[in-house]
């Protein structure tokens, strides 16, 4: 349930007159998640995002908007570039029927998702991207407005979780949800004892997956463009690396893909074996909010996916996470 109106696409039309493109334009569904995102082809594309009512306000999307401008100004980041709209807004608000969303509008990214040809993505050059935008965090500041929510305990694991309760996703037995129960109340034990002093703590992405990098296929491992900032927030830095395996936490890929990551990570920051000793929790904590996220989001184009065994799955990787201590072991000490 993302919230959105059924008739989405509406709004998306509602707005293209704000930035100088006739109502009637083609437009293509690219994505729905918590928001819509629409390619505009008319000759001169570019990306429009209609955001779910509720969830971010606009000093929020204000505040995702400049920090992805921050990021491609002032690092090697790349980014999207924001398209202000003809009176210079970075959001427009688009009116249907009477009802209000906030849209958006970015440069259009040539190229595919890394979900579409992941074996042209180089993690270690992710790693490498996701500590400069740490370094990037730690200097810069913020326009007086900025304001994001954070990826904490509560928010990520509470009984009003940000993304549901994992507790209601489909096909979860009694005896799995009692293996996820004490798996769920071990992590936030785990993490509230890690604490979040800023030296752990701070602006992250917070949904490096797949589907959230673009990809060159032609240009290799150099040409990553990080995209779609909705879910940044405060949260543990090294939650970037779980949310890179996301949806694959249980397999060997994803040991490689976090071996490669610490590799180029570590080229550019250090991080300390306190902090290292804390990402199985962190991949933990990511595959329990996507048990969440998948059974609240059932209209949801990732969520459609994976709804059949994926709460199984999470229980089996609980289990695995509360009796095996080496799981991980060899993909984190092996940069």
């Amino acid at each position: 349930m993302s919230g959105l109106p059924s008739d989405h696409e509406s709004y998306a039309r509602a707005a293209l007159t704000a930035y100088g493109r006739d109502r009637d334009s083609p437009l293509r569904l690219l994505s729905l998640s918590e928001n819509a995102t629409y390619l505009v082809d008319d000759g001169d594309p570019m990306v429009l995002r209609v955001h779910r009512p509720g969830y971010h306000s606009l000093e929020a999307i204000r505040s995702e908007l400049r920090w992805m401008a921050a990021l491609r100004e002032q690092t090697p980041v790349v980014t999207p570039e924001l398209i202000p709209a003809r009176d210079g807004s970075d959001v427009v608000s688009a009116t249907v029927a009477g009802n209000t969303l906030h849209v958006d509008a970015v440069t259009f990214i040539t190229g595919c998702t890394a979900e579409e040809q992941p074996d042209v993505v180089g993690f270690d050059e992710l790693g490498r991207i996701t500590a400069a935008m740490h370094e990037h965090v730690e200097s810069w500041v913020a326009p007086e407005y900025f304001t994001r929510f954070s990826w904490d305990v509560e928010a990520t694991l509470g009984r009003e979780a940000r993304w549901g309760n994992w507790r209601h996703a489909p096909g979860l037995t009694a005896a799995d949800e009692a293996i996820v129960e004490r798996a769920a109340a071990e992590v936030g034990g785990r993490l509230t004892e890690f604490g979040s002093d800023t030296d752990r703590f701070g602006l992250i992405h917070a949904d490096l997956r797949m589907a959230n990098l673009m990809i060159d296929p032609d240009k290799g491992a150099a040409s990553i463009t990080v995209i779609d900032f909705d879910d940044c927030g405060w949260s543990w830095y090294l939650f970037d690396l779980a949310a890179v395996v996301s949806f694959i936490e249980d397999t060997p890929e994803a040991e490689r893909m976090i071996s490669d990551w610490l590799r180029g990570y570590l080229e550019v920051r250090d991080i300390s074996a306190e902090h290292l000793a804390m990402i199985p929790t962190l991949v933990m904590l990511r595959r329990l909010m996507l048990t969440a996220w998948v059974a609240s989001h059932a209209d949801a184009d990732a969520a459609i996916a994976f709804t059949d065994g994926y709460a199984t799955g999470t229980a089996r990787l609980a289990e695995r996470y509360l009796t095996d201590r080496d799981w991980l072991h060899d993909a984190i000490h092996s940069s």
